[in-house]
């Protein structure tokens, strides 16, 4: 008994004009989006590119898709004599849309080439007759000259653990005349293994009793693939932005255990003769990266009654970065404490860094104000000077020899000293604050001539809020630290 349609024929012949029409949007479609998927792949080792590479991977699966089934939907009724015409129109949407075509570059081998089969077929009760499309044998790797398989046949071809479900569709179709709509997984007779989608529903007699079951079947395994890799990459997508979040989290809190607690001014008041001393820092995060930097900045009155003044950075962000920093501060301040002077002390900071379980480059600046004198002394690595502010005009310091530290061996680190004066104010900062796209855009004379409006501030704190309203609002590539220290009278 013919089934009254097999899926795979359409009923009525469309108009040839709209299936072309159809075709040839699906053609244009799929060129843009795999115009993006050759765009997304930039970088394999970026989870979100990998995500998107396989978003288009999957929509460019189901573009082919369409473009086949519409290629046969243009072929008509296939005749005995016309399967290698309807492979032709299949064959000719799959090179027109493959856009490397038009530039003369080679598609990927294709996994999926049955990808677009769709077959049917109809088992009679009444007579035991058993009818497949020329699709279905392509489909389960058959040839035609093997005949049909029964149902009975159907699950010597099927997944061990997916036979279950196929006897229970089968058996709810029969018994109990509910339409089929599930997916197995199927050996080929190459060994090629296959998903396969049945949609089908039993036929009836004049009696209302099933007479036969018809089904379409589509393999749709690299679908499913495609559907697969982009559940994977979303899930690798998703982890590694957890983990971003949780490293930041965790930089974040390490940097605020390690830096200044003061907010505000800091106000270094001397028992002994002296000026005192009014200090202000702040740290500008970068705007190009989520990711906390090892910039540092800090102050700390030592047991004699001197001052540490110090700023750094070091290379990378992140935990291992601020890690390092913490390190690197703790044993820094540890050694100003213990009377080490600024140059030894970078010295033993390079040894620290060169020797460290994570290798890093530094830059830092360390500085030691003598009250009673009213000297800074003072020790850099690869550092920006200090700018000194006095009578309302600007100037840097000149830099004693210092190499990066974590650079070389056996650096040694030359070190200056300068008289200051009540009123004078001291810039620190990091390089990160004047730097733009790796260029040097005369930064350090933008700051140099904030020196009428730094010389009418308040307090310390309110020349760190004039250089932040200066520099804080540009993006900027890197983390930056300003530490200021104004001279009392």
């Amino acid at each position: 008994m013919p089934s009254p349609l097999y899926a795979d024929r359409p009923a009525q012949p469309p108009e040839p004009g709209t299936v072309d029409a159809l075709i040839s949007q699906t053609r244009r479609l799929r060129g843009d989006v795999d115009a993006v998927r050759r765009d997304a792949v930039l970088d394999e080792d970026d989870p979100k590119n990998r995500w998107q590479r396989a978003l288009c991977d999957l929509a460019v699966h189901q573009l082919d898709d369409l473009g086949a089934h519409l290629g046969q939907l243009k072929a008509g009724i296939p005749q005995s004599a016309e399967p290698a015409q309807a492979a032709a129109d299949e064959e000719e949407f799959e090179a027109a849309s493959d856009p490397g075509a038009a530039y003369g570059v080679a598609a990927p081998a294709r996994t999926g080439s049955l990808l677009s089969r769709v077959g049917s077929a109809e088992w009679n009760l009444l007579n035991d007759e058993v009818s497949w499309s020329e699709e279905l044998y392509q489909i389960f790797g058959r040839s035609p000259e093997s005949g049909p398989m029964s149902l009975d046949e159907l699950p010597s071809m099927v997944f061990a653990e997916d036979q279950p479900l196929l006897q229970a569709m089968v058996t709810d179709c029969l018994i109990d005349g509910k339409p089929i709509d599930g997916e197995f997984r199927i050996v080929r007779t190459d060994g090629r293994v296959r998903t396969l989608h049945m949609m089908g529903e039993p036929v009836l007699d004049a009696d209302g009793c099933t007479a036969s079951m018809w089904a379409v079947l589509r393999d749709v395994s690299e679908l499913r693939r495609s559907e697969r890799a982009v559940r994977e990459s979303q899930d690798s997508l998703q982890r590694t932005r957890h983990i971003e979040r949780t490293e930041r989290r965790v930089a974040v809190e390490l940097q605020e255990a390690v830096l200044p607690p003061w907010r505000g001014s800091l106000s270094f008041a001397h028992g002994g003769p002296g000026a005192p001393l009014d200090v202000a820092g702040h740290y500008l995060p970068a705007a190009t990266t989520g990711l906390i930097g090892g910039d540092w900045y800090d102050a700390l009155a030592l047991p004699d009654g001197d001052a540490l003044l110090t700023v750094g950075d070091l290379t990378g962000h992140g935990v291992s970065a601020t890690s390092s920093m913490a390190m690197l501060l703790g044993a820094l301040r540890g050694m100003a404490v213990a009377g080490i002077r600024p140059g030894p002390l970078m010295a033993h900071l390079n040894q620290l860094l060169e020797s460290s379980v994570q290798p890093a480059l530094g830059s830092a600046m360390c500085c030691r104000y003598e009250p009673v004198s009213q000297t800074l002394s003072w020790a850099q690595a690869g550092h920006p000077a200090p700018l000194l502010f006095r009578g309302g005009t600007g100037r840097a310091l000149k830099r004693p020899d210092g190499v990066l530290l974590g650079a070389t061996t056996g650096a040694a680190y030359e070190e200056a000293a300068v008289r200051l004066l009540p009123g004078d104010l001291l810039m620190l900062h990091t390089d990160g604050l004047t730097r733009r796209s790796g260029l040097d855009d005369t930064g350090t004379q933008r700051l140099l001539a904030l020196a009428p409006r730094l010389a009418g501030a308040r307090d310390a704190q309110d020349c760190v809020r004039t250089v932040v309203a200066e520099f804080g609002e540009a993006p900027r590539e890197d983390d930056a630290c300003v530490m200021v220290v104004r001279v009392g009278h």
